[in-house]
C-alpha cells in the first residue's frame, strides 16, 4: 500500500507534454519574415529583394529594413554597402549623330576578339574596354558616347586605348573575364584588370574625367618609384571587388500564400543571363519575432520545450549550390503557428512559428535571368503544445481506490487463511 501511495503521489506531481491541432485564431494580418542570405556570386549592386503574394502585392526592390554587405573571396563580410537604398539612375547623353556617322572618319573604339584581346591589353599601358551586347538598351545608348569619348582621347593624345567587345559574338571571352551585366566598363593597366568596374555617369565628360584622374594617379606612382620612394601598390588598383553579397533584414508579409525572391536586376544594366549564378547560403530564415529579441520570459518558456517542437529555422547554415548556369534553387515553405502553453498563466504562454521546407533546382530558359525564390504558405491550422498534469480529484479517487483495494485484498487473504487453517471439528 505504501508503494502504491508513493507512486500515485509522484505521478500526481509530474506533468506530461501533449500536442493538439486546432484552427489558428491569430488575428494579425501580417507576419514578420526574418532572413540573412549570402549570395556567393552576385554583386550587391545587382541584388534586388522582391515580394509577391496571392492578394496582388508586388513590391520590387524593397529597401526598408534591409542591409547589404559586400563579402570577400572567403565569404566574410568586408564592406558595408548600406541600407538597400534606391540605386541612382546614371546620366546618359543624347547625340544627333548616329554611330555610322561617327565612324565616317574611322573607328576610334577598337573592336576586340578573343584572338586579339589578351595581346592588346598586354601591349598597351592602359586600356578602357566596353563589354556590351547588341540587344542591350543601355549599350545602344552608350555606343555614340563611347565612340565620341574614344575620339576625344585620341585628339587630346591621352595615353589610353579605348576598345569594345561584343559579348554575343565573343561569348567565350566574356565568360572567361566574368562579365555579369551589360554594359561593363573595365579598366586595364599593365595587362591587369583594375577593380572595381566603372560605375559613374555615362557621358563623355564623366568618362574623360575618370580616365585623366586614373592616368594622373598612375604617373604620380611611377614618379615616386623613380625617386626611390616605396609604395605598397599602385593607387590606381582599387580594393578587390569580389562579386558576393550578404543581404539581411526582415519583411512584413501578408498571412496568405506568397513568395519573396532575390533577383539579379539593375536600373542601369541588362543582366547577362548566361553568367548569373545564384549559389547562396541561408544563414538564417525564420518567421515571427527573432528569438534574440525576445524577452527573458519567452526564453524561459522555450527552455522547457523539447527540441522536436523547435523547428523554427531548419534552413539555417545550409548551402544551395548551382553547378551550371540557367539554374536556381527554389524553396517551398509551409509555416505553422505554434502555441506553447507551458503553464496556466499567460506568463507561461508563447506563440511561435515552425515551418517545413522542400527545396529543388529549377531550370530557366536561356534568355531568362534566374532568381532564388522562397515560396511560403501559412497553414490555417495551428499546433498547441502544452503541459498537462493530473487533476486533484483524479488523484483522490486513485488514493481511495488504493485504500479500498488494499482492504479488500487483505480481507480475501484473511478469508483464505481462515478456511485453510481453521480447526476441523471431529
Amino acid at each position: 500500500m505504501a508503494v502504491l501511495f508513493l507512486s500515485e503521489t509522484y505521478a500526481f506531481t509530474q506533468t506530461s507534454l501533449i500536442t493538439n491541432i486546432a484552427m489558428d485564431d491569430n488575428p494579425e494580418a501580417q507576419i514578420r519574415l526574418n532572413f540573412n542570405i549570402t549570395m556567393l556570386d552576385l554583386h550587391c549592386d545587382f541584388v534586388s529583394v522582391d515580394v509577391l503574394d496571392s492578394l496582388g502585392t508586388n513590391r520590387q526592390n524593397i529597401t526598408k529594413n534591409i542591409e547589404k554587405w559586400q563579402i570577400d573571396g572567403d565569404g566574410m563580410r568586408r564592406v558595408f554597402s548600406g541600407r538597400n537604398r534606391e540605386v541612382r539612375e546614371l546620366a546618359h547623353e543624347e547625340h544627333e549623330e548616329t554611330l555610322e556617322q561617327l565612324h565616317s572618319n574611322g573607328v576610334h573604339a577598337i573592336p576586340l576578339t578573343k584572338d586579339t584581346f589578351d595581346n592588346f591589353v598586354a601591349e598597351n599601358d592602359a586600356v578602357f574596354v566596353n563589354f556590351f551586347a547588341p540587344w542591350c538598351v543601355w549599350c545602344q545608348r552608350l555606343h555614340p558616347t563611347w565612340e565620341k569619348f574614344a575620339e576625344q582621347m585620341e585628339s587630346e593624345r591621352v595615353d589610353i586605348r579605348v576598345a569594345t567587345v561584343d559579348c554575343i559574338a565573343e561569348m567565350d571571352l566574356c565568360r572567361k573575364v566574368g562579365i555579369r551585366a551589360f554594359p561593363s566598363l573595365r579598366w586595364y593597366e599593365e595587362g591587369n584588370h583594375v577593380q572595381p568596374d566603372y560605375k559613374q555617369d555615362r557621358t563623355v565628360s564623366a568618362l574623360a574625367g575618370f580616365t585623366k584622374r586614373k592616368r594622373d594617379m598612375s604617373q604620380k606612382h611611377r614618379s615616386m618609384l623613380a625617386d626611390g620612394k616605396k609604395r605598397s601598390k599602385n593607387p590606381v588598383q582599387g580594393r578587390p571587388d569580389h562579386p558576393g553579397c550578404q543581404v539581411s533584414g526582415h519583411l512584413m508579409v501578408n498571412r496568405v500564400p506568397g513568395n519573396f525572391h532575390i533577383e539579379a536586376k539593375s536600373k542601369n544594366h541588362n543582366l547577362n543571363a548566361a553568367m548569373t549564378n545564384l549559389t547562396h547560403v541561408v544563414n538564417h530564415l525564420s518567421f515571427g519575432e527573432p528569438l534574440e529579441n525576445r524577452s527573458r520570459k519567452v526564453k524561459r518558456v522555450l527552455n522547457r520545450v523539447p527540441d522536436e517542437h523547435k523547428n523554427f529555422s531548419p534552413l539555417d547554415n545550409e548551402l544551395f549550390s548551382t553547378e551550371t548556369f540557367h539554374n536556381a534553387w527554389h524553396h517551398y515553405i509551409k509555416v505553422v503557428s505554434t502555441h506553447l502553453n507551458m503553464g496556466k498563466s499567460d506568463y507561461d504562454k508563447v506563440t511561435t512559428y515552425q515551418f517545413l521546407e522542400q527545396s529543388q533546382i529549377v531550370h530557366y530558359n536561356v534568355d531568362d535571368v534566374p532568381e532564388a525564390r522562397f515560396s511560403y504558405d501559412i497553414s490555417p491550422m495551428s499546433v498547441i503544445v502544452e503541459r498537462e498534469g493530473r487533476k486533484w480529484y483524479d488523484y483522490l479517487t486513485s488514493l481511495c481506490a488504493i485504500i479500498g483495494g488494499t482492504f479488500t485484498t487483505l480481507g480475501l487473504i484473511d478469508s483464505i487463511f481462515y478456511r485453510v487453517f481453521k480447526t476441523k471439528k471431529l
